[in-house]
């Protein structure tokens, strides 16, 4: 997760127990809920979080790994939604997602997509190496 610069940041006045708090109850605020899905090189993270007066908002953002000369860098791309356009956006991708479906690719079998596991997928991961990357570990 990304480090969120608090807003008192060059604001000294501000004692640290009181930074710390602010920095707590922003942090409390951006983890409320998150869903990940990955995409071959992309994945996408679904992110609710909370304003200030306590309303909720959706995050979708897109994560692309691009690789340059000395390393990588991810491309992001994030879409903010409102509660109030939930129901208008979920009603424009399904009838999107239906027209693809039905009017350009009927033919199409898209069933071989619908295995909830492949979000998890190790793909280009050898096997000697997915053991140790998908065990879990709290030390």
């Amino acid at each position: 997760m990304a480090y969120i610069r608090p807003y008192f940041y060059n604001n000294s006045t501000l004692s640290l127990e009181l930074k710390t708090k602010i920095v707590e109850e922003q942090k409390d605020r951006d983890e409320i809920f998150s869903k990940r899905v990955r995409a071959g090189k992309r994945t996408y993270f679904f992110d609710i979080k909370a304003t200030r007066s306590n309303d909720y908002y959706l995050t979708i953002t897109e994560s692309k790994r691009k690789y340059k000369d000395d390393g990588f860098t991810y491309e992001k791309h994030k879409i903010f939604l409102y509660k109030e356009d939930f129901a208008k956006f979920i009603n424009a991708l399904s009838e999107t997602v239906d027209h693809v479906k039905e009017e350009l690719m009927p033919e199409f079998d898209f069933t071989q997509f619908d295995n909830d596991d492949n979000e998890y997928s190790m793909e280009g991961v050898s096997n000697s190496d997915s053991k140790a990357d998908t065990e879990l570990s709290w030390d």
